[in-house]
């Protein structure tokens, strides 16, 4: 395929449906976070309780808790019309359209307690909706089109949440919080045309076989305790899909690549605010920058990364994105070294919002090509959930660090940092050449 067909290939109905969803996952994330923190603070809570409120967000790092019950339960109504994935998107869809509203109506500096438990609401049915968004893509579309799904799904995320973040804050400048967020319930209504406008992936017989083989077990007789009830009702949701996962001679590789990855692209992420200011940069400076450009620069590194995909192996873009983390590490040491220098941020600050759109849709691929049918969704959130607490683990020490150092050294170590993932690429490169896995009856069947 020629680059121009490549990218062409964008405005395929099936990736411009990824998009679209990748829009609907990505909207809720900020109204939970930094938008609603804005809130908050004008109704004047306390910055401790608004660092509080950072908890509302743990769904997201939990999802693989219930993800097993969206790969394997049948919603009443919803799934029986529209099918597995269909049914579940469309309910949380709904579900979080009114979350939104119940949130926006809230009174916070009344009740910051009725607050957060919308705010969490909220999470929990984005949570849910992302596990059903990202088992759809990988089960949507074939091969050739992994790449450019990762791409769009990543590119709209980074629109939504374009929209909840800076689209929220102007329309908060003349309307109250409580429109707002109604707005912002309607703009979920792109995700739900695109569901029903969706076919439903084919599930095929081997949904149908371990659907069928978790129902043989029997239950615990009645005479056992409530206890042992509980064990066999986890173990026969978690069971399979763990067995599935663990199985996989490389999955030590891919837990190991999955810290290795985070941790350049979480220092750079999680330290950036606090060294531009530190530098001397105001906020209009940061919000024109980092912001609006950068954001900007993330979603073509976005869409570039997916015509990349197709030309090339997977191992080719991760040892780019490795090598890109690199270079922005040391593009940000020598603006430390700059001080407060507005072309060299200009420039820094692309190269690195470039290098994470680009490692977001490598990233998105090679956790999609670990995952099996009809565990899709599960797998898919189990290591997700894992690269989360990766990312807060290394968040806590990157901050200890910032202050241990000054910022050239910070940015030097955090360049030496994202070396040992571009050394495990090269010592154990066929670990990563696997492609997405479609129907597997082999495997279904050992």
């Amino acid at each position: 395929m020629s680059w121009q067909k490549t990218l062409k290939a964008y405005r395929d109905p099936p990736v411009l449906r990824i998009l679209f969803l990748g829009f609907s996952s990505g909207l809720p994330f900020l109204l939970t976070l930094a938008t609603l923190h804005v809130w908050l603070l004008e109704a004047g809570l306390s910055k401790t309780t608004i660092g509080i409120f950072a908890a509302v967000t743990l769904p997201y790092s939990f999802k693989f808790l219930w993800a097993p019950v969206v790969d394997s339960w049948r919603l009443p109504f919803f799934c029986s019309l529209f099918g597995q994935r269909k049914g579940w998107m469309i309910f949380s869809q709904i579900a979080l359209m009114i979350s939104l509203i119940i949130l926006g109506r809230s009174r916070p500096e009344i009740s910051p307690f009725i607050t957060a438990a919308a705010a969490s609401n909220v999470a929990f049915w984005s949570a849910t909706q992302d596990i059903v968004i990202e088992a759809f893509r990988i089960e949507a579309l074939n091969h050739d089109q992994a790449g450019l799904g990762a791409g769009a799904s990543s590119t709209g995320y980074r629109l939504g949440m374009w929209i909840s973040g800076a689209g929220a804050l102007y329309l908060a400048s003349a309307f109250s919080w409580s429109t707002v967020y109604l707005v912002m319930a309607f703009c979920m209504i792109i995700g739900l045309l695109t569901t029903l406008l969706s076919d439903e992936p084919g599930r095929t017989s081997l949904y149908k076989s371990n659907f069928q083989h978790s129902k043989i077990h029997p239950l615990p007789p009645p005479s056992t305790t409530a206890f042992s009830v509980i064990l066999h009702r986890l173990k026969s949701l978690f069971g399979p899909s763990l067995k599935r996962l663990f199985k996989t001679e490389t999955i030590l590789v891919t837990l190991l690549f999955i810290f290795l990855f985070k941790v350049g692209d979480t220092v750079l992420n999680t330290m950036t605010m606090p060294f531009l200011l530190e530098t001397g940069f105001s906020k209009i400076e940061i919000a024109h920058v980092a912001k609006s450009f950068g954001i900007a620069a993330a979603m073509l590194g976005s869409l570039v990364a997916g015509v990349f995909l197709v030309k090339r192996p997977l191992i080719y873009n991760l040892i780019l994105c490795c090598s890109l983390q690199i270079v922005a590490s040391l593009m940000f040491m020598i603006q430390a070294r700059l001080g407060h220098h507005l072309p060299w941020l200009f420039f820094s600050m692309g190269v690195e919002n470039f290098a994470c759109g680009m490692a977001t849709a490598s990233y998105l691929v090679f956790v999609s090509s670990r995952c099996t049918r009809p565990f899709t969704g599960t797998h898919f959130a189990l290591l997700c959930s894992f690269g989360s607490f990766c990312r807060i683990m290394v968040s806590s020490v990157a901050g200890w660090a910032a202050d241990q150092l000054i910022w050239q050294d910070f940015y030097f170590l955090t360049a030496l940092l994202c070396l040992p993932a571009l050394l495990l690429l090269g010592t154990v490169p066929g670990a990563f050449q696997n492609p997405l896995q479609k129907e597997d009856s082999d495997q279904i069947a050992a």
